[in-house]
Order: structure tokens, then C-alpha cells, then sequence
């Protein structure tokens, strides 16, 4: 996910400083119910103990911000830089990733302590800070927020690791809804333009703004549920090789792919809230691009692209739909919102837009490196807090990713 900022210029550096607190506070607010065991875990490679998050999310505006535009600052210690810089080359060497699970020093009170300190430090320096900097504290709010969601989603990988399948918060029971029938819209054709508009903060792999051509086609009305994911599932979605992708056959057959991640047998679903009986009326989630796409090709379908996509939800409310607002489980519901839930798996690569350049120095390295062997998601999920997206918005992941909440929607030409 990520980096540098684009920005309209109308922000007013108080409501930025009121945001960058709220923001730092939802953190840690997150963070609250996690021993000092549970937020040093580490599952997989992909996924961080959640201290690294709040680690490295303060290593970002220590070194961007209070290193680069501060002047007399001195580093809250000078070794953290070392275990906390996740891939920026230019800011040399680092931990490797997947050891990050190995580092039960610094403890999380230790990590709370050196946030705090920063938070102190950028407070009485915001008054001065440049333009310059202060693009960075954007970037760094939408930075921290892109690390809310993925300390959610490791911490429900970290806990459905464990059996005794502890719960890291509760949620309601899930409430009878009846699914809303599939229907297709028909999508814009001709030329169309898309891309960050210019207006508000954006990535930069979100632009330039520029023009594709859409042929016919039509979008689904809604994600696809879990009850349709059963009936992929019993009608042989898994064990059938004509629907998949070579490589995503392959994928399936060496790591025993039968369902969405956290799917049991006995009809339940490890969630945030720990086991849980699937709501079939819901958006399916944790599913791969491999899975998706045969998904959609057993549904006599395909997934939209990237720019058919965008188009499509050109006029949504990216506020609306099931999203992140604070502390607490997460977990896609029923609903018609393009919008939270669950992340939506498009057909497209994860390229450059012609014309795109990274930024200069480090925080160029937050995007522009990883446009390749990753597919677009577009929209939200239920743990991407409130406002951080839009339609422009890239995600991306490897096509086998899935420990995040990823689902998708079906498309068709015309």
C-alpha cells in the first residue's frame, strides 16, 4: 500500500494537527487490548506484531518530519531507525522482515513511551513547520491509517493461529438479512477519465489523472456473498482446473485451498470477535485473486478492471458504507455500499499511469517499486478507517494474498 501526497492547499494547519491526534490516538486505542505477547507475534512473513506498527508508524514521523525539518532534534534513541524502517533503501540498513517477530525488546510500554515522546515533540513544533513538512504529516496520517487496517487484520491472523482462538473484541450477533438480488448496471463505454482529480490528498501512484477507453460493459449491483461463495464451493469451484489461472491452480493444489481463509468445516468463521457462525447474507472476504477470478469465471463473469471500477463508483460517497471508525472487531456485513466491507479485487495490474513519477527521496519508495506481481483492489474494507479512501484510492497485493479483508465484484461485457 502507499505515498507522497498531493495536495489542494486548502487545508488549514489546525484541523491537520487535530487530525494527526486523533489519528496517533485510534492507534493506540487499537492497540489496547493486546498483552505485550500479543503484539510481539508475528504469524507469517506479510503480516507485523502490532508493536512493529506502532513502531514504525512513529519511526515515520521521527525521521520525515522531526529528523528532516526540526532542527536540534535528537532521535528519542538512535537504534530504532535500525528495527523500524520497513523497505527504504535510502534510509539504510534495516531489520529483516521476517524477523520482526523476534523482537521482544523494545516492550509495547516502551513503544508507547517513544510515541508519546514524538507526539510531544511534532505538538510544539507544528506551529513552525514548513509547507514541505507539512505535506509529510498528511502523508503520514494516511500512512498510520493504512497501518490501522493492516494491525487489525495481523492481529486476527496472529489469533486465528492460536487454538485456543482468542477473541480481541466482541461484536454484535449477526442480524437476519435477505440478499439483495444480483442485478448488472451498465457501465460508462468511450472515453473516460480517471485518476486523483487534484483535489484533496492522494497518493501518487493514484496519478496523473488521464484518459482510458472502456469498452461495453456492466457491473454487479453488490459484492459477492458468502452464500454464493458456498455454492462455489459445493458446485466444485475448488477441485474444478478449468477455472483457474495456471499459477492459481497450482497455488490451490500446493497449499490446500478449499476455502476463504478462517472458513471452517463446521459451517463457522474465525473473525475478530473469535468463532463465529458465517453469515451467509454478508460480503465474502480473505479471498486471493486466484480465488476471485475463478470465482467470477465459474459465475459465467469476470472482474471488472481497474479503470471500469473507478468509473463505476466515480459518484459514491466514499464515507458511507461499513468502515472503521473506532476501536474494536471488525467484520464485513449485509449491505449495498461500493464502499467498506471488504476490498475489491479488480482485473488489473498494479502499473504506473503514463506520465507517473515517484517523489524524490525516501518517501519515493513507497509506491513506485512495488508495480510488479500485484493486482489493484479498489474501494474499503470494514477495518480501512473512515475518509482514508476514495475512488481513485490503489491498493494492491500478490495475487495469493488474502490474510486481509479482500472480496470482490462481478463484471460482464456488453
Amino acid at each position: 500500500m502507499s505515498t507522497a501526497p498531493i495536495l489542494d492547499g486548502t487545508g488549514r494547519p489546525d484541523e491537520l494537527a487535530n487530525r494527526l491526534r486523533a489519528t496517533r490516538a485510534l492507534s493506540l486505542d487499537l492497540a489496547l487490548p493486546l498483552s505485550d505477547a500479543d503484539a510481539t507475534v508475528q504469524p507469517f512473513p506479510d503480516a507485523s506484531p502490532a508493536k512493529w506498527h506502532l513502531a514504525h508508524t512513529t519511526w515515520f514521523f521521527e525521521t520525515f518530519i522531526l529528523r528532516d525539518h526540526v532542527p536540534g532534534y535528537q532521535a528519542h534513541d538512535e537504534r530504532f531507525a535500525y528495527l523500524f524502517n520497513s523497505y527504504y533503501n535510502a534510509e539504510g540498513e534495516r531489520h529483516a522482515r521476517p524477523k520482526r517477530g523476534m523482537l521482544s525488546r523494545p516492550t509495547l510500554d516502551q513503544i508507547r513511551d517513544w510515541r508519546a515522546s514524538v507526539d510531544q515533540a511534532l505538538e510544539k513544533a507544528f506551529p513552525t513547520l514548513s509547507t514541505q513538512a507539512l505535506e509529510l504529516v498528511e502523508l503520514g496520517i494516511n500512512h498510520e491509517q493504512q497501518h490501522q487496517e493492516l494491525l487489525l487484520t495481523d492481529i486476527l491472523a496472529t489469533f486465528a493461529e492460536n487454538p485456543l482462538e482468542p477473541a480481541y473484541a466482541k461484536l454484535d450477533p449477526a442480524a437476519c438479512h435477505a440478499v439483495e438480488p444480483l442485478s448488472f448496471h451498465p457501465g460508462r463505454s468511450g472515453i473516460v477519465e480517471i485518476g486523483a482529480t487534484g483535489s484533496g490528498f492522494a497518493f501518487d501512484s493514484e496519478g496523473p489523472r488521464h484518459r482510458v477507453f472502456l469498452q461495453g460493459h456492466a457491473i454487479a449491483s453488490r459484492k459477492v456473498t458468502n452464500g454464493e461463495w458456498a455454492d462455489f464451493i459445493v458446485g466444485g469451484g475448488y477441485s474444478t482446473p478449468s477455472l483457474w489461472l495456471s499459477e492459481g491452480w497450482d497455488w490451490v493444489q500446493r497449499e490446500g485451498i478449499r476455502a476463504p481463509l478462517y472458513w471452517h468445516d463446521d459451517g463457522s468463521e474465525f473473525t475478530l470477535a473469535g468463532r463465529r457462525e458465517i453469515d451467509l447474507a454478508a460480503p465474502v472476504a480473505h479471498v486471493s485473486f486466484f480465488e476471485a477470478d475463478a470465482f467470477a469465471r465459474w459465475a459465467g463473469a469476470r472482474l471488472p478492471t481497474e479503470a471500469e471500477w473507478e468509473d463505476f463508483a466515480a459518484g459514491a460517497d466514499p464515507f458511507l458504507g461499513n468502515q472503521l471508525d473506532d476501536a474494536g472487531a471488525v467484520l464485513p456485513t449485509p449491505g449495498g455500499d461500493i464502499f467498506g466491507d471488504a476490498w475489491e479485487w479488480s482485473g488489473s495490474a498494479y502499473l504506473a499511469f503514463p506520465g507517473f513519477a515517484p517523489a524524490e527521496g525516501a518517501v519515493g519508495e513507497y509506491n513506485g517499486k512495488f508495480m510488479c506481481g500485484q493486482f489493484v483492489l479498489k474501494g474499503a474494507s470494514c477495518a480501512t478507517p473512515r475518509g482514508h479512501s476514495r475512488a481513485s484510492y490503489r491498493n494492491f497485493f500478490p495475487p495469493s494474498a488474502r490474510w486481509q479483508f479482500t472480496g470482490l465484484r462481478l463484471a460482464k461485457d456488453n
